[in-house]
């Protein structure tokens, strides 16, 4: 147990060493004037001059949000087209085939949602041009997307007029500030570490039995970069980051893990600076790992502990369930993925979730349905900044004041839009799960009836609805429903959300800010960070909890 306790502190402190210094960063990037303008503002001069971009003025909410959506769109169109004719395209040495169109549209909204579910198999599934022009050119525009959205609601609690920002500006930061410098710093990290990084698409090697036996390569090092720093999460081989070129060993495990968990980690830091005052930023982070070290706790306990089944059927089970997890990981570095992934909402594995025990396997689905601890680049500190304001709203209620935050008043009017996001996620998991469990189309493609199909079914739902993008893969989801139903899900989740957080930063910076009183709430306090925690609990434990209770606890409950 020691040497367990031992590797998550040192992950822990590791974490808290890269978030702290790069929140600052992130404010530097987005927020003030320095002395990395003079190294970047040309290079983004020549990306606005060859986009056409001429004005840079700040956007009030509505153009802020209209242009997000243009540009997401467009994207959008052009990565349909690129995999609808792949298989005439260079740089197709496996003579890849041309996706099926459902399967494009799902793919596509995947990627662009910060989703990357896959219902095709990356080595198979793509050319290698397809893979380095639409999967990595997607996974740092949807980062940017997510990133520029933060940005946004940042600026608005830490400012005074009509406009949140430019949102072209936005962007083009996040990607040649922040995302682009990262992954090259990742990918010589991986590269380093026996990560291949080449065009060459194929290898036919000599087994130890004389054989020979086709290897599937790529340029997988810079693919797996962006897929972390981003939290995209999409794989460059089916396997993800189980697979020994993805991930070789425990350095490129941690690496890995650091890399989807720095950002998110980062935004709470960045968020104190630009509020001007760092203890906001310390408490939103505590929060969110008190939350995240309590449901690590649950899967690993759940893991070590192994399947009665095993016990009873009179094999040993003092190793735990080590079905679907690779040796070289174990069991607590294959925990702590499960449990990063889908906190970071970043969808990477290195273990098979559907191999999970029931209780482990819940831990990945509450995270997910919880969406808001860390949370994927931008979006998850918009989510948890979501509760905040739903705190403040219900603490100023039963004090009978006028709810604040920052010195804002949150009115009617914002929290109409919150309510919106806030029920519209479990709204867009639990209509979808109930009509596939209903219909032939969904229950054809469960793979383990019971309890378990249940969890199959929700699982595909919650990640798609989380743009998280793991599964429990027993499900055959390639069929014409999974696929729209699935990409419906995952647009909804991304960009209604998206939306109606815009809407109130356009609200909230509009507000004439109310000075503080010795009778204001505040929130940067550790009586703030337990208010929170209770709210994002109680919140999610009501939603979710009847269908938590269909599925993995009542799976439990059968093989005690």
């Amino acid at each position: 147990m020691w040497h367990v306790f031992s590797q998550y502190t040192l992950i822990f402190l590791l974490l808290i060493v890269i978030a702290v210094p790069l929140g600052k960063y992130l404010y530097v990037a987005f927020f003030e004037k320095g002395k990395i303008d003079r190294f970047f503002s040309p290079i983004e001069a020549v990306i606005y001059r060859l986009s056409g971009i001429r004005s840079l003025e700040e956007m009030t909410w509505k153009s802020y949000c209209t242009a997000l959506l243009i540009v997401n769109a467009a994207l959008l169109g052009i990565s349909y087209g690129l995999l609808r004719i792949q298989h005439y395209l260079p740089l197709n040495g496996a003579k890849v085939e041309n996706m099926e169109p459902t399967l494009t549209f799902n793919t596509v909204v995947s990627f662009m949602t910060n989703t990357n579910l896959q219902h095709y198999s990356g080595e198979s599934g793509l050319s290698i041009l397809s893979q380095m022009l639409f999967v990595t050119m997607m996974m740092f525009t949807s980062a940017a997307t997510g990133l520029t959205v933060a940005t946004a609601l940042i600026r608005a609690l830490s400012k005074k007029g009509k406009t949140i920002g430019n949102f072209y500006q936005d962007f083009v930061r996040a990607n040649v500030r922040v995302l682009l410098p990262l992954s090259v710093i990742v990918t010589i990290l991986l590269v380093a570490f026996g990560v291949p990084q080449t065009f060459l698409a194929r290898m036919a090697v000599s087994t130890l039995e004389g054989g020979t036996q086709t290897l599937a390569l790529g340029p997988v090092a810079s693919l797996e970069s962006i897929k972390h720093l981003g939290t995209n999460g999409g794989g460059f081989f089916g396997a993800n980051s189980s697979h020994p070129f993805e991930n070789p060993h425990p350095f490129t495990n941690v690496i890995e893990m650091l890399s989807m968990w720095c950002i998110p980690a980062a935004l709470p830091f960045t968020y104190g600076h630009a509020v001007k005052n760092r203890k906001q930023g310390w408490v939103l982070f505590a929060t969110m790992f008190v939350l995240f070290v309590m449901m690590l706790g649950v899967v690993y306990n759940a893991e070590q502990s192994g399947n009665p089944l095993v016990g009873k059927s009179g094999f040993a089970a003092d190793q735990g369930n080590m079905e679907g997890k690779e040796v070289r990981f174990g069991i607590p570095l294959s925990s702590l993925f499960t449990a990063i992934t889908t906190a970071a909402t970043t969808g990477s594995v290195n273990n098979m979730h559907d191999s999970l025990t029931p209780i482990g396997g819940l831990v990945p689905l509450a995270l997910m349905m919880l969406n808001n601890v860390f949370g994927g680049d931008g979006v998850g500190f918009v989510n948890i900044m979501m509760y905040a304001m739903i705190a403040v709203f219900l603490s100023g209620l039963m004090v009978g004041r006028t709810p604040e935050f920052l010195g804002r008043k949150i009115e009617p009017k914002e929290m109409k839009l919150i309510v919106i996001a806030l029920l519209l996620h479990p709204l867009i998991i639990l209509a979808p799960s109930a009509i596939a469990l209903m219909t032939h189309m969904g229950t054809e493609a469960i793979s383990n009836p019971g309890f378990h199909g249940i969890s199959q079914v929700v699982y595909e739902y919650t990640s798609s609805a989380a743009n998280n993008g793991s599964g429990f893969e027993g499900l055959k989801d390639n069929t014409a429903f999974w696929n729209i139903s699935t990409g419906v899900v995952m647009l909804l989740g991304r960009y209604v959300s998206i939306i109606a957080m815009l809407a109130v930063a356009g609200s909230l910076v509009g507000k004439q800010p109310v000075p503080e009183t010795i009778g204001t709430f505040r929130t940067d306090t550790a009586t703030f960070g337990v208010i929170l925690f209770g709210t994002v609990f109680i919140i999610g434990a009501l939603t979710f909890f009847p269908v938590l209770i269909l599925g993995p606890v009542a799976e439990y409950l059968t093989i005690r």
